[in-house]
């Protein structure tokens, strides 16, 4: 086990990291589409209301976290055909209608928490961590984490160490000195965790340098869907972990290669109404294709907390309806190609080159190292990265998420047989993730 996992605690991941500000079930999907655009993640924690005033203990404040809002769920929600039809009326829903519940995927830990427990949690499900702000913490050196004055750090509240073996610092200063951040606390993601091992690479090594098939972080149970069926279909069977269906063609041999993805990341910061309009009317090649304005006669209304500059939308995102035709554009998408007027019926695979910028997924060879699939998530912000054949461009075998990457970086050196790793060094791996 890598002594990074051991000498730092969650305290050290929260610098710099801002004050949670609770977004509650009672508000409207309009509201949640804007704090999921203002947002560092493309899904929000929601929240139940408090319903009583005064200290809320750690099970309390479990009780009222009700899952996370992303945009897939909303975009899944307005292409409803309900929805389409009065599409002021669905925007105005509580977002209590659209979240799916899940109680398990956050969880509150001391700031002096080991980070190897912290991961394990992840690895587990848990997707946010929810951590106390504190005006005493200043951050938790190597030296510090494990030992406080020749002591093991123990919780300050006894909740804490059911079932997680939390630490925290007993000798800290307590009620009046830390009553001002009682109420006070931040978020880590996965994401937070991964950009802080990415800055641990020597510490992990020989890890971060092996592939990806040599750890076994591929994960061949993905979501997919073909590219000629109805865009609709996603909503059937939701995506688990990721939040990402590939979207796949057939090839001859009976293989299937990947033409994009329909997901919450790419999703993020899109126009939901005229996304979730394409997904209702559209097959998932055309959705993901980015179909132009000349290939849908109906009109949308002029609606997106994230437009382009020069729309002329209200402070709230609502702006005066006006006819607008589906453009790929509006969905967030944006390739560099002209209009190819794509049918439902055309081969998908042989105009997929001819597109390129955020419609086409981010993939990565089985080949891959491990420290080169987490630069491609962190450059681009994706929740994961589909993996191809190395002798392929577009062959599907997997994907690589969040836990995947966890799940591999607290192996045991010992246990992989990382002996034939060639001549592998990090200036190789610096080549690799700029190629």
């Amino acid at each position: 086990m890598a002594s990074v996992f051991i000498y730092h605690v969650v305290g050290d991941l929260t610098v710099g990291k801002p004050e949670l500000a609770e977004f509650y079930e009672t508000e409207t999907v309009e509201a949640a589409i804007k704090a999921i655009g203002e947002s560092t993640e493309c899904g929000i924690p929601v929240w139940k209301k408090r319903s009583l005033v005064g200290i809320e203990n750690n099970e309390m404040r479990q009780q009222r976290f009700v899952g996370i809002l992303n945009s897939f769920d909303i975009v899944s929600f307005l292409a409803r055909a309900e929805c389409l039809e009065d599409q002021d009326k669905a925007t105005k829903t509580p977002v209590s209608e659209v979240v799916v519940p899940n109680n398990s995927l956050l969880r509150q830990v001391d700031p002096g928490t080991r980070l190897i427990d912290a991961l394990e949690m992840m690895k587990q499900g848990v997707k946010r961590l929810l951590v106390r702000k504190s005006v005493m913490w200043k951050g938790m050196s190597k030296r510090f984490s494990i030992l406080y004055n020749g002591k093991w750090l123990k919780n300050i509240d006894p909740s804490y160490s059911s079932g997680n073996n939390l630490i925290a610092n007993t000798n800290r200063p307590s009620s009046s000195s830390t009553s001002s951040s009682r109420d006070k606390f931040c978020c880590l993601s996965r994401e937070d965790v991964i950009r802080f091992l990415i800055g641990c690479l020597g510490a992990l090594a020989p890890i971060p340098l092996s592939s990806i098939s040599l750890l076994g972080a591929i994960n061949p149970n993905y979501s997919s869907i073909e590219a000629s069926l109805p865009a609709i279909e996603v909503t059937n069977k939701p995506p688990g972990d990721p939040s990402a269906i590939a979207v796949v063609e057939p090839t001859q041999d009976g293989q299937y290669k990947i033409i994009g993805e329909i997901s919450a990341s790419k999703l993020w910061k899109c126009d939901y109404l005229a996304a979730a309009w394409a997904l209702a009317n559209l097959s998932s090649g055309q959705f993901v294709m980015g179909v132009e304005d000349n290939m849908t006669p109906r009109s949308l209304p002029d609606y997106s907390v994230n437009s382009p500059v020069g729309e002329n939308n209200t402070a709230n995102g609502v702006g005066s309806p006006r006819p607008r035709k589906f453009c790929s554009r509006s969905i967030g998408f944006n390739p560099s190609s002209p209009s190819l007027g794509i049918s439902r019926t055309s081969s998908f695979g042989m105009s997929r080159s001819m597109y390129r910028g955020r419609s086409a997924p981010l993939t990565c060879k089985i080949t891959s190292s491990l420290a080169a699939v987490m630069a491609q998530m962190l450059s681009h912000r994706a929740t994961h990265v589909w993996v191809t054949e190395d002798e392929s461009d577009d062959v599907l075998v997997g994907v690589v998420g969040y836990a995947d990457i966890l799940t591999a970086v607290t192996k045991q050196p010992t246990a992989l047989n990382l002996g034939n790793m060639g001549n592998r060094s990090y200036e190789g791996f610096a080549t690799e993730i700029q190629s």
